[in-house]
């Protein structure tokens, strides 16, 4: 058997280990304060690199809808913190350090959070939806991803109405669970973050434009069955692409899933069940 983690010993020693956590992040952000992104600026870079929305108010098993409700509102305070923020050369993004502490004082409300592998709730419940976006944006960029969080061991809920490839989420938790990426280019870019009635919304911009071309696209998708348990495997590709000559100079393999089914089996497609 595994030994535990001090924070896993009991719910004190949990929280010690939480107060340490932000306690070494925020002392981080001090020291390396001038690295990090903090200017924005209303007018749109010229160049539009990528943008994507994704459905605000999703179901999700038997989560309680009024957690989606929720999450609209804590989404329509935390984007305008990012909304417009420029990454100029050797800069950071750090998302809590941009979006800061969700508290309820501020407005935000109860939604839905994952904690150790099960559903919960907790005040600005929602944010993953949020870095989840931004780093679907990186991927089809030239920025470079330098501290990201993923819930890939588990499958949570069955595919409603899915647009990108499964195992590209985050997980962020505050703030020493941060989605952080540098700007290791000579270019500058800026992004623009904002809610409509049904949409979460997201603009990758830049000052001219770039070499390349980025597709993130998975395969080898499947279910398999082990000891009575279901597990959904995958692996996510992102490709470069030579804008000039359309040939494909680069492809990486971001990740490769293997992650256990927490939902009934009746929502996995047969069509996607590989025999042992």
């Amino acid at each position: 058997m595994a030994r535990k983690l001090f924070c896993e010993w009991n719910p004190f020693t949990y929280k010690i280990s939480v107060i340490k956590g932000i306690f070494i992040r925020r002392l981080q952000w001090i020291i390396n304060r001038r690295s990090f992104v903090s200017v924005r600026k209303t007018d749109k870079l010229p160049v539009k690199i990528y943008e994507h929305k994704s459905l605000i108010r999703r179901k999700l098993g038997n989560v309680d809808m009024q957690l989606q409700e929720n999450k609209a509102t804590n989404l329509g305070l935390a984007t305008p913190k990012v909304n417009g923020i420029i990454i100029k050369p050797n800069e950071i993004f750090s998302f809590w350090r941009l979006v800061g502490k969700c508290t309820k004082k501020k407005g935000y409300k109860e939604g839905l959070t994952i904690k150790s592998g099960d559903v919960d709730r907790g005040i600005g419940g929602g944010m993953c939806q949020f870095t989840n976006l931004i780093h679907w944006m990186i991927l089809h960029s030239p920025l470079t991803i330098i501290e990201h969080h993923h819930h890939n061991q588990i499958d949570m809920f069955p595919d409603y109405g899915r647009q990108i490839p499964f195992g590209t989420g985050t997980s962020i938790m505050y703030n020493y669970l941060d989605y952080q990426f540098v700007n290791n280019t000579n270019k500058t870019f800026q992004l623009f973050t904002y809610t409509t009635e049904e949409y979460l919304c997201g603009e990758l911009r830049c000052n001219e434009e770039l070499e390349y071309t980025y597709h993130v696209k998975e395969e080898n998708n499947y279910f398999s069955k082990e000891n009575e348990s279901y597990y959904r495997n995958n692996e996510v590709y992102r490709s470069e692409i030579d804008k000039v000559t359309g040939n494909k100079v680069r492809k990486t393999l971001i990740i490769k899933n293997h992650s256990k089914v927490l939902y009934d089996e009746k929502y996995i497609p047969v069509e996607l069940v590989k025999a042992n």
